[in-house]
């Protein structure tokens, strides 16, 4: 299948606020060569996201971050979440631009290289958005060295606690499902499998 197996009948936009949500009209081909009927999905615009899980391999630990999420409430899930660092690409950004901003402003940390993990879909049956997300080697001292440990945008209402962890306290949580956010669950398992990869030598970038 591809897009010439697609037509798209119309779309118009429902919603404009924080977020956007846009109605769109298709019909697709079927694996049977036949064509569907014309059907309409909403999807939820929000831009493209990055997330960078910063590391210590001197210390094994990680640095995480902890904040209020409307979605978790709305699902009535603890809405505090433990989460890698990220925030929304904004207009000419690149991903690795964003996430060294990111690092700073939300645990005053200043990333070595970064590591592509993946970029993936977050839940294409819904939105549009994609995360691009790294690992990148760190000094973990500095995080949250200022302003006692809380940062983020005061314009945007933003109040952010750093946490700095073991990594295998971090990947313990994973498993017992304290953990529960794919970009922070993807990028500990795979920390849990490269760790090797990441030296000390890198953090100074």
């Amino acid at each position: 299948m591809g897009e010439d197996d697609i037509e798209l009948l119309g779309k118009e936009t429902c919603f404009r606020g924080y977020f956007r949500i846009d109605r769109y009209r298709f019909r697709h081909r079927r694996f049977d060569h036949g064509w569907t009927g014309e059907f309409s999905r909403e999807v939820f615009e929000r831009g493209h996201a990055v997330a960078v899980l910063p590391y210590d391999p001197e210390r094994d630990s990680v640095v995480l971050v902890e904040q209020f999420r409307a979605g978790a409430y709305a699902a009535g899930w603890h809405p505090w979440l433990l989460e890698a660092i990220a925030g929304i690409m904004e207009a000419d950004e690149t991903p690795e631009a964003v996430a060294r901003r990111e690092a700073r402003e939300e645990a005053n940390l200043t990333l070595g290289r970064l590591i592509p993990i993946t970029r993936y879909l977050v839940s294409p049956g819904g939105t549009s958005e994609t995360c691009s997300l790294f690992c990148a080697p760190v000094d973990a001292g500095q995080a949250g060295a200022v302003h006692g440990g809380v940062h983020g945008q005061d314009g945007e209402n933003e109040h952010i606690k750093v946490h700095v962890m073991s990594r295998g306290t971090a990947y313990e949580m994973v498993e017992k499902g304290e953990i529960a956010n794919a970009m922070t669950i993807v990028a500990l398992q795979w920390l849990q499998i490269n760790r090797g990869r990441i030296t000390m030598a890198e953090t100074a970038i």
